[in-house]
């Protein structure tokens, strides 16, 4: 054999020689190093991934309200409701003037109606309380509007 003594008594001799309690703090040291710094990336995971919910909510909300502001103020939507407003009061005010001669006739006992065809004035009723006479009078455009005025202020 090669060797002057017994294996096994070289192998503990090696063993002995080896000093691994320096070495096994060291990587203890280094355990606990990785533990530590893992526990800080988790930390500062957690705080992002909350600040990343915190800017989610706010986008959220941000975007809800630019839209509900966006259908709100069109401004296609706005120029037609204000030309919608504009034709209504447009119409509105020839019919409060239609209306008001009405009421002005009427008042003095003329009933006027229109004719369906064309939407002329075709017939008036003038009622008298005071003789108790009722005439009818067919609208033709053959007699002026003094013409009529002047039946009317006379059989009233």
């Amino acid at each position: 054999m090669l060797l002057e003594e017994a294996p096994a008594t070289l192998i503990h001799a090696t063993i002995d020689n080896f000093n691994i309690n320096q070495d096994r703090v060291a990587v203890a040291r280094i355990g606990e190093s990785l533990s530590t710094l893992q526990q800080a990336r988790d930390l500062h995971l957690r705080d992002e991934e909350t600040s990343l919910k915190k800017l989610n909510r706010q986008l959220n909300t941000f975007t809800s309200q630019y839209e509900d502001l966006s259908t709100a103020h069109s401004s296609a939507d706005h120029a037609s409701k204000i030309s919608r407003l504009d034709t209504k009061k447009r119409r509105d005010a020839v019919d409060d003037e239609v209306l008001l001669r009405l009421k002005v006739y009427r008042s003095l006992g003329i009933d006027i109606e229109r004719d369906e065809r064309d939407g002329e004035w075709s017939k008036a009723v003038v009622r008298n309380d005071r003789k108790g006479d009722v005439h009818v009078v067919n609208m033709d455009k053959k007699f002026s509007r003094y013409f009529y005025a002047n039946y009317f202020w006379s059989t009233l």
